[in-house]
């Protein structure tokens, strides 16, 4: 089939997320100016460079009391947040912290998380996840939207601090069969990393 991208595409839900997968989850912990911790899961997230460590994950959508969505609002005001990455283990924590809570809730906690403290930020960890990368704020890159009162923000930040369980190291290397890794796919569809493979570059 062949659709143009702003038409109808006659099928029963949109494929376009569909079709890029699996997408890592950015599973971002902010802290608002006033102290109130933020939780939330995004699948339209990545690395964006390695030297130096920079990462990026779209905001998109207003907040059902108004304005940004609490995580783009706490870290345009701080300058800081944490990526925890989801595992099989937390996947029910992960989805329920994507609920769209009023902003006095700390997600965190009610998703019976731990909050560990950071080495270098304000925002906590997710205790239980195994790979934490402690962020600065670079820039919020505002993006395109056809959806009448929605917006599109990519955010970016620089890794100024790594955190990874030993559990999850073998001989010097992140071992995939014990991080396990979720990621999304499209529709409410999900998968997890426990079947890789290795190939080696030419030349």
């Amino acid at each position: 089939m062949f659709y143009e991208a702003d038409q109808p595409h006659g099928l029963p839900r949109n494929p376009f997320k569909s079709l890029i997968v699996p997408r890592p989850i950015g599973w971002i912990s902010s802290v608002s100016q006033d102290g109130v911790v933020n939780l939330a899961p995004f699948s339209f997230f990545n690395g964006a460079t390695d030297h130096p460590p920079i990462v990026c994950f779209s905001c998109n959508g207003p907040h059902t009391e108004g304005g940004y969505k609490d995580t783009l609002t706490n870290i345009e005001a701080t300058g800081e947040f944490v990526v925890n990455i989801a595992t099989w283990d937390l996947r029910h924590e992960m989805n329920a912290s994507s609920a769209m809570a009023p902003r006095d809730v700390d997600e965190l906690s009610a998703a019976g998380l731990e909050a560990v403290p950071s080495e270098l930020v304000k925002p906590p960890r997710v205790g239980q996840s195994p790979v934490h990368l402690e962020c600065v704020h670079l820039k919020t890159v505002a993006l395109p939207s056809t959806l009448e009162g929605s917006t599109n923000n990519t955010v970016f930040g620089r890794v100024i601090g790594i955190h990874i369980s030993d559990d999850i190291i073998t001989d010097g290397f992140v071992d995939m069969n014990k991080f396990r890794p979720i990621a999304r796919l499209g529709y409410m569809d999900y998968c997890v990393v426990d079947n890789h493979f290795t190939l080696t570059r030419p030349g």
